[in-house]
């Protein structure tokens, strides 16, 4: 499908209330008047971007919003998880103050998880709080990151330690820009899919291991369904918890032991979904440790993650190295590591594992 073929766009609705919002998904809605109307009203837009994604869909992204605000300026940031600091995150704030941008002026998020998060985190802090709009050009940002609001940057001590709950005001999600996701992007999306069907959706999964061909070839009616589906249990868990209370923690199946991984290879070194994929096989072998689900689960979601194209076993960083790092996920408590295990299919619960059980997980997951 080329970008210029348009769909009507699926709407996939957050209720939180006043801070409700829309998620737009269909393809060339970059180019869609319809898009963009109805979003706060400003004389002043910026477009955080990235060097990767900016060259691609900056001037279509400036074009859709010239008729709503009189000045419209950039931001491009350098691409990858190693840039999403305080000093990348101090480029938006230079551009926000050095052309005296007001707090009206609305932030667009043009480009993946680490633009999104770091725009987002930006428009929570600039004088308080502007709008954002998050126009997400990759599988994962579509599908995760760019839903529910959560906003931060990476410190070197941990993932995400630095951030804060803020919704957008619109999610924008042109399905045609995935026809230009590098192979390795694509698969670190499928990722944060295949994530949904163990904790919520069985009957999702069945369709996730029938179509990860398609899923895989890039099919825009099997994408469109994809997206639709991973927004729709993600909008149900939001709608309940937004700040992650409790219910909302069971979305970062995989991400405890992943965001172990990230840490203890540096980030950028692995792509977040790559980790997470490699995190829910040992979350699987931890559950089924546990006595919760049967081996039959683990190796049909470890086959699946496979066939996506994910790494199925962990970098040998040491059982040692990889409890420290989960000691510092935002999901401990008081020193004691909380995992996202699968008490049923398609059912999720937060809990603790003694270190030892976790280690021979681990053990059992890396390379030697």
């Amino acid at each position: 499908m080329s970008a210029l073929e348009h769909t009507a766009p699926i709407e996939v609705q957050i209720a939180l209330g006043e801070r409700s919002y829309p998620i737009l998904i269909g393809a060339g809605l970059l180019s869609q008047p319809s898009a963009w109307q109805g979003l706060p009203k400003a004389s002043t837009a910026l477009i955080v971007t990235n060097d990767a994604v900016g060259p691609l869909y900056a001037a279509a992204l400036q074009q859709a919003l010239k008729p709503h605000y009189a000045q419209i300026h950039q931001v491009t940031l350098p691409d990858g998880e190693s840039h999403k600091t305080w000093q990348t995150l101090n480029q938006v704030f230079d551009v926000l103050l050095s052309q005296g941008c007001d707090r009206k002026t609305v932030l667009f998020a043009l480009g993946g998880g680490v633009v999104g998060d770091m725009t987002g985190f930006a428009a929570a802090c600039y004088m308080r709080g502007v709008p954002f709009v998050q126009v997400p050009t990759t599988l994962l940002a579509q599908v995760d990151s760019s839903v529910g609001g959560k906003t931060a940057v990476n410190h070197p001590l941990g993932k995400n330690m630095i951030g804060a709950f803020y919704q957008p005001a619109r999610v924008v999600c042109d399905l045609s820009s995935l026809q230009t996701l590098p192979a390795r992007e694509m698969s670190a999306g499928l990722a944060e899919i295949i994530k949904y069907g163990p904790i919520a959706d069985m009957v999702f999964l069945d369709w996730i291991e029938a179509h990860i061909d398609a899923l895989m070839a890039r099919d825009p009616q099997a994408l469109a369904h994809a997206v639709q589906r991973s927004c729709e249990i993600k909008a149900w868990v939001v709608g309940q918890d937004e700040r992650e209370s409790g219910l909302r923690a069971i979305l970062n199946f995989g991400h405890t032991f992943g965001h172990a991984i990230e840490a203890g290879l540096g980030f950028g070194e692995w792509l977040h979904g790559e980790a997470v994929g490699c995190g829910m096989v040992m979350a699987a072998q931890l559950s089924h440790r546990l006595g919760y689900i049967d081996l039959a689960l683990v190796e049909r979601l470890t086959a699946l993650i496979a066939r996506a194209g994910l790494p199925v076993v962990g970098p040998n960083l040491g059982v040692e190295t990889y409890l420290h790092h989960m000691r510092v996920d935002k999901k401990a408590e008081a020193g004691d590591i909380r995992f996202v295990l699968i008490d049923s299919p398609g059912h999720a619960k937060v809990q603790g594992a003694p270190d030892a059980l976790v280690g021979e997980v681990i053990r059992q997951c890396c390379q030697a």
